[in-house]
């Protein structure tokens, strides 16, 4: 097991009365005591995001006396957010999230020095925002990002990297990025193909995770900065929710690691939408551009995408094309295109059920568009030649063409 502690703070700041009353609980606890309050009141901590995982992440570090946040996120509330970013609220729909988590956070503990980050984290800016954090608390949900706040750390002098993730019913955690542990390219030197991992959106997640994870998270953070207890540090926590069990696998410093082996070949920020193997959207001809300014006509790893304005066009003009829904079969009560369904990940084995001729215009929606590139890839891979995909799917239709239809 290994404990590991930050550089120490040559004068902790003195705790006011008040401070003493809040923390008195803290206080009475021999590991804690005054002296480690008054190093979570020096400490300062960086939030990568304030959804899921970022919101009781940063909740409980303000609760603890943790004297300065940062919240790096770029979105704004949204109605779906509610089910598990518990640093939301209704009364925050349509804010942006780094000033809406401010309003919780200065709510729950005045004290708390909130710095925001109201921004997208790139190689381009990563630097600089970590420099002057102690320690970054990994609340991302996508891969390039996780990439890059995990070089970030390293690059910056190993500041350690509470990292957590969650899908569906099952989250990990661990430590990453410190002198003594390995880093998150040690655990995976190479992302996943593109779109073989489904995000919370399209996959789903049960609302409790991201708290159960996001607390793990800030329990490694809090006993970073006090120097107490066993660390996550060469170790992933593995969450099965369902089953209610935890089990924990060991993990080494890989000495061949890209970024902090002994022989770095990873020495500055990189592209992280290239290293994933995202595609750059393309486009061939001239663009079609409506009225409202939405673009149909580009093309995504050969796939072409049309916008909802253009299948309702097409709807209405009565053409002759095939259109298949690729989600799930309980999503389809939810909302729903009238198409035939048939899930992307049985499409292989099904393809014999598209009874359309191989030259057939075919449009493939989903929720969002994702799993129906991925569906429109593997139409087209068996020879289906005249394949598109509904950019955006059943939100955006919700959103341009039918304000009734209910969003999920």
């Amino acid at each position: 097991m290994t404990t590991a502690t930050l550089e120490p703070v040559t004068e902790l700041p003195r705790l006011t009365n008040e401070e003493v009353a809040r923390y008195s609980r803290h206080l009475i606890l021999p590991e804690v005591g005054y002296e480690g309050q008054q190093k979570l009141k020096a400490a300062k901590v960086l939030c990568v995001g304030t959804g899921g995982l970022g919101a009781p992440l940063a909740l409980y570090l303000a609760a603890a006396g943790v004297g300065t946040l940062g919240l790096v996120d770029f979105d704004t509330v949204d109605a779906s957010n509610l089910q598990r970013q518990v640093i939301h609220s209704t009364a925050t729909v349509g804010k942006l999230k780094v000033d809406s988590a401010e309003i919780m956070l200065k709510g729950l503990n005045p004290n708390l020095n909130v710095i925001k980050f109201n921004t997208m984290l790139t190689s381009a800016n990563a630097m600089e925002i970590f420099k002057d954090f102690d320690i970054i608390a990994d609340g991302t949900d996508n891969f390039q990002t996780r990439y890059l706040v995990n070089d970030a750390c390293v690059l910056s002098g190993n500041k350690p990297n509470a990292y957590g993730s969650i899908f569906r019913f099952e989250g990990q955690a661990s430590v990453f990025a410190t002198e003594e542990g390995p880093c998150y390219r040690c655990l995976y030197p190479e992302p996943p193909p593109p779109g073989l991992v489904p995000s919370c959106a399209e996959g789903g997640v049960l609302g409790i995770l991201p708290g159960l994870v996001g607390i793990i998270q800030a329990t490694e953070v809090i006993k970073l900065i006090l120097g107490i207890g066993d660390s996550l540090i060469g170790r992933l926590l593995l969450v099965d929710a369902l089953g209610m069990n935890f089990r924990t696998l060991k993990l080494r410093k890989n000495p061949d690691c890209p970024v902090c082996g002994t022989h770095p070949t990873v020495t500055a920020l990189i592209d992280y939408d290239q290293f994933c193997g995202i595609p750059k959207p393309t486009t061939t001809g001239p663009l079609e551009v409506a009225k409202d300014q939405n673009v149909t006509g580009s093309i995504v790893d050969g796939i072409r995408q049309i916008t909802v304005q253009e299948l309702k066009r097409r709807q209405d003009a009565q053409e002759n094309f095939f259109l298949l829904d690729v989600r799930e079969p309980h999503e389809y009560p939810i909302a729903n295109l009238g198409a035939p369904l048939i899930p992307v990940g049985s499409l292989e084995s099904r393809i014999s059920e598209v009874l359309v001729p191989k030259d057939a215009e075919i449009v493939v929606h989903c929720r969002s568009g994702a799993r129906s590139q991925k569906a429109a890839v593997i139409l087209r891979n068996h020879g289906f030649t005249h394949v598109e995909n509904l950019a955006g799917g059943i939100l955006e239709w919700a959103d341009k063409i039918d304000p009734s239809m209910p969003k999920y």
